[in-house]
Parts: C-alpha cells; sequence; structure tokens
C-alpha cells in the first residue's frame, strides 16, 4: 500500500509529465500554425499581384517562409514561429503595396477620364 507522500510524489511527478507533453506539443503546434498561416499570407500576397508590385518584400517574405520551413524541420519551433511571423508580416506589407498601387492607378486613370471630360465640356460651350 502506498502512503500519502508516494501517492503525493506519483501525483506531481503525472502533473509535470503532462505539463512538459503539453509544453512540448504547444511549441510545436502553433509553430505549426504559424508556418501554415504565412504561407496563405504569402499565396495571397502573390495572387495581389506583390511579386509585380512589391517585389522586394515578396522575396524577403518568400525568404522567411523558408527558413521557417527549415526550422521547422530542424525542430527548432521557436525560430519557425518567428521567422513565419517575419514572413506574415513581409507579405502583408507586399500585399499592401500592391493595393495602393493599384488603387493609385485607378485614381489615375479616373482623374484622366474628368480631365478628358473637362474638355469636352469646354469645347461645347
Amino acid at each position: 500500500m502506498m502512503n500519502l507522500n508516494t501517492r503525493h510524489g506519483l501525483a506531481l511527478l503525472s502533473a509535470v509529465a503532462l505539463a512538459l507533453t503539453v509544453g512540448c506539443t504547444s511549441l510545436k503546434t502553433p509553430a505549426t500554425a504559424d508556418v501554415a498561416v504565412s504561407k496563405a499570407a504569402v499565396d495571397s500576397a502573390a495572387g495581389a499581384g506583390g511579386a509585380q508590385y512589391a517585389p522586394l518584400e515578396m522575396n524577403a517574405a518568400r525568404e522567411k517562409l523558408a527558413l521557417a520551413n527549415k526550422a521547422m524541420l530542424a525542430k527548432d519551433y521557436k525560430e519557425a514561429r518567428e521567422l513565419a511571423n517575419q514572413a506574415q508580416a513581409d507579405a502583408k506589407l507586399a500585399q499592401s503595396k500592391a493595393s495602393s498601387v493599384k488603387a493609385q492607378a485607378a485614381a489615375d486613370v479616373l482623374q484622366e477620364d474628368i480631365r478628358v471630360l473637362r474638355e469636352e465640356l469646354d469645347r461645347a460651350k
């Protein structure tokens, strides 16, 4: 029969083992999720024209994502998470720049259309 100290010791040991298991799992899972989210952000930025309108940011995002994947293979989950987050930030910047350039181009076309219409109105007077 176990005495109270032995039971307490086993319970404590079980709790520590569970905490270590959960801790290791939580280190791996978020890194995996972060890398997946970053890949989606890079793909989204590429689809939005990031490579054309923000090539430096897109290259940085792709390089950091590749490094994050290498860190995952090396089971360096902390490094993978950090690189994935940096890749995601670079991808979001690339997508924002692409959107901004497209919006500016649309505004320029609209301004040109307005200018042409004003000239036509002036000639009609």
